[in-house]
Parts: C-alpha cells; sequence; structure tokens
C-alpha cells in the first residue's frame, strides 16, 4: 500500500471510500437517516471541486493494483477562533483496511504538505464516541476544545498539535 496527493481523477473513488467510511464509522453513532442522506454522487461532486482547487492538500492510500482505500484531507484551520494555522479535515480509511499504519501514513502527508506550505501548527476535529479519538491521542494531539454537533447528534473533541514537525518524524 502506498500514499500519493490526490488527483481529480480520483474523485469518483474518494466519494465512495468516504461514504462508506462515514458508514461503517458512525453507525450506531449518529442516527441512520443522517448516514443515509450520504450518496456517492453528491459527494463525488464535492471531492471534484476540491481537487480542482491549487491548495488542496488531499492524499489517498492505495492498494498495489492501485485501489482507493483510505484518504486525508487539510488545510487552512477553518473557524478562525484558535490558535492553530492549519486543519486536519477528515481522514478516513476502509475498515478492512485499519490497523496497518495507513493512518499515521496519511496524516504525515497531509502533515508534511501543510508544513511546506508553511504551517506551523494543525488541530483536527473528531466525533467524542468514535474510538478513532485515541488514534489522535496516541500520536500525541493535545486537547483542545469540545462541542456539540446538534444536526449529528453528537459532540465533537478537537485535538492539536502546536509544532506540526512532529507529525513528520
Amino acid at each position: 500500500m502506498y500514499i500519493v496527493k490526490a488527483n481529480v481523477n480520483d474523485a469518483k473513488a474518494l466519494a465512495h471510500v468516504h461514504v462508506d467510511s462515514w458508514r461503517e464509522t458512525y453507525e450506531g453513532i449518529m442516527p441512520k437517516e443522517v448516514l443515509d442522506k450520504k450518496s456517492y454522487e453528491q459527494r463525488e461532486g464535492l471531492w471534484r471541486k476540491i481537487l480542482q482547487e491549487q491548495q488542496s492538500h488531499v492524499y489517498v492510500a492505495k492498494t498495489v493494483a492501485g485501489k482507493i482505500i483510505g484518504f486525508a484531507d487539510g488545510g487552512k484551520e477553518r473557524t478562525g477562533s484558535y490558535e492553530y494555522e492549519g486543519e486536519l479535515y477528515a481522514i478516513y480509511i476502509l475498515k478492512e483496511y485499519q490497523r496497518n499504519q495507513l493512518g499515521k501514513r496519511l496524516l504525515k502527508a497531509v502533515a508534511a504538505d501543510l508544513y511546506k506550505n508553511g504551517y506551523q501548527s494543525m488541530l483536527v476535529w473528531v466525533v467524542a464516541n468514535n474510538p478513532s479519538k485515541y488514534f489522535y491521542e496516541a500520536v500525541q494531539g493535545s486537547f483542545i476544545d469540545e462541542k456539540n454537533i446538534e444536526e449529528l447528534h453528537v459532540k465533537e473533541i478537537a485535538y492539536g498539535w502546536k509544532d506540526i514537525k512532529i507529525l513528520l518524524i
């Protein structure tokens, strides 16, 4: 398995991984109707738009055969409310490929890209009931904040790295 920067030709596969991972990850955590609203077509359009932007920081994990099995996406911190320049927007890996260090490799790829583009710090928001929150603790993310997302019926926790160089080791 290998990690590469995504391009617009990856939009359809990214959409499938995104929707399938959401359904796998959040089953029993988010209401079924929220998960059922996620569609491949809608996500493909979103990914196509993101990947056409010049400042895209999206990386994909691929099998040796070239099948996309995971992704990570990052960029500028979106709220302006925190003393962190960058943000890991999403990282998802199909369940059958998890526990193979792909999460660390994808996180490192996005962090390296952000660092190369002048970012020194980064945060990530994770659903509190999502067991992946322990991944961010394991890679030395520090607790920053928490908030309720009413429309999804979940609480999110923010973890951050004041110096993203720690993720590049």
